[in-house]
């Protein structure tokens, strides 16, 4: 059976949703996390409340993998941001930011993917953790899905680099 959801995990998980619902929306709608549109700001903003949160959260008490993985996703996502703004990388900094949101977005799913396949259903898991064949094989296509969609953003910015400039 697994372990019962705290009030700290079950507000982690709703303010968890927020990054990803912008995320996904971003993705839908303009093929990435542009963070300045609204969708964007929720995401960072939730993002960051997702990391913080995760603080409390721990099975052994100490600093774990998962808390590891936040911080390595806020900085990708702040590394994404901040990248626009350094002009000596020229060209790059359309596809290096699209890379560092889109790393933020993968990363935040990992943790997620794990906890959802190894807490649900309730009566009866998925999985049972990390080491589980169906979380593995999930976060392997997780895995594949990241790449696949990185090279579509990749592509749409380099189309839309060409566009601006027969524009």
């Amino acid at each position: 059976m697994p372990h019962p959801i705290s009030s700290l995990g079950a507000l982690h998980t709703a303010i968890s949703l927020l990054p990803v619902a912008a995320g996904l929306y971003g993705y839908a709608r303009t093929r990435g996390i542009d963070v300045s549109m609204r969708s964007g700001k929720v995401y960072l903003a939730g993002l960051f409340l997702s990391v913080v949160t995760s603080f409390g959260l721990s099975s052994t008490g100490k600093f774990n993998a998962g808390h590891a993985l936040g911080l390595l996703a806020l900085a990708a996502a702040l590394g994404g941001v901040g990248v626009s703004r350094l002009g000596f990388l020229g060209r790059l900094r359309p596809y290096l930011s699209a890379v560092g949101l889109s790393f933020s977005f993968f990363l935040l799913l990992v943790p997620g993917i794990n906890e959802t396949l190894s807490r649900l259903p309730p009566s009866h898991p998925i999985g049972s953790g990390i080491e589980s064949p169906v979380v593995r094989g999930a976060l392997l296509g997780w895995v594949g899905l990241f790449v696949v969609g990185l090279c579509v953003q990749m592509w749409t910015v380099h189309a839309g680099r060409r566009a601006s400039r027969r524009a």
